[in-house]
């Protein structure tokens, strides 16, 4: 379970956007790591590829990509790592969008449940025939073992349909998918704090505000004292 605190909009918008634009940024002069953890490309005839195919997306290397003109290019919608000698998951947060995986044909002892938390449009899996499906076969809609490969299917929602408080989550919270078998909850309107225990507005003046001031005065010491260091040599 991830706990996620709610935060009111008092935040300073300048920060959010100066952050956003640093972080796509960096983002899109990044290669996307995933992509190139097998050699090879996504072929046609698998199943990422025909599913490609089938979505009118663009192929680069191990990737499958939405291929359209939104603002986000480097939309991941299928990842086929199979058959690249895998003993243990990488990372695959960059892939988190992917609607389709396949891992199969991968020497794998298992896979942790966390390496999937995040991947709330995961809907395919196919995965080595001695390999659980992430979360267990409660969290698929259909899980069966074909031609040596294990398939999981349709990701089922732990919360309730609703989006109403979950047993899952503390008192004025609300539940909502993180990834095969895993959830998050966030604080409902109005509360904030340790489980959600507080209520009323964040109190965001109030932290941030002492926060950079301090931080702006520390700068200013720091900026003397060089500036002193340069006059005295």
């Amino acid at each position: 379970m991830k706990m996620k605190a709610g935060h009111s909009q008092l935040e300073p918008v300048v920060l959010i956007l100066i952050f956003n634009l640093c972080f796509n940024t960096s983002y899109l002069l990044t290669e996307l790591q995933v992509c190139k953890l097998c050699s090879g490309a996504v072929i046609n005839g698998t199943t990422v590829g025909e599913f490609c195919s089938a979505s009118a997306g663009r192929i680069d290397g191990r990737c499958c990509f939405r291929n359209d003109n939104t603002t986000d290019p480097e939309h991941i919608i299928g990842l086929d790592l199979s058959n690249c000698s895998l003993t243990h998951l990488e990372d695959l947060h960059e892939a988190s969008t992917a609607l389709m995986i396949d891992l199969s044909h991968n020497p794998f002892v298992n896979i942790n449940d966390t390496a999937f938390q995040g991947f709330v449009e995961l809907n395919y899996m196919i995965l080595p025939e001695d390999v659980v499906c992430p979360g267990g076969n409660t969290s698929w809609s259909k899980v069966e073992v074909k031609d040596g490969n294990r398939i999981c299917e349709g990701q089922k929602n732990v919360c309730n349909q609703t989006g109403q408080p979950s047993m899952n989550c503390p008192e004025n919270s609300l539940c909502a998918p993180y990834g095969p078998g895993s959830f998050e909850c966030s604080c409902a309107d109005n509360y904030h704090g340790y489980k959600c225990l507080r209520e009323g507005k964040f109190p965001a003046l109030q932290v941030f505000g002492p926060l950079g001031a301090s931080t702006v005065v520390i700068s200013l010491l720091l900026w003397v004292t060089q500036r002193r260091k340069a006059k005295s040599l």
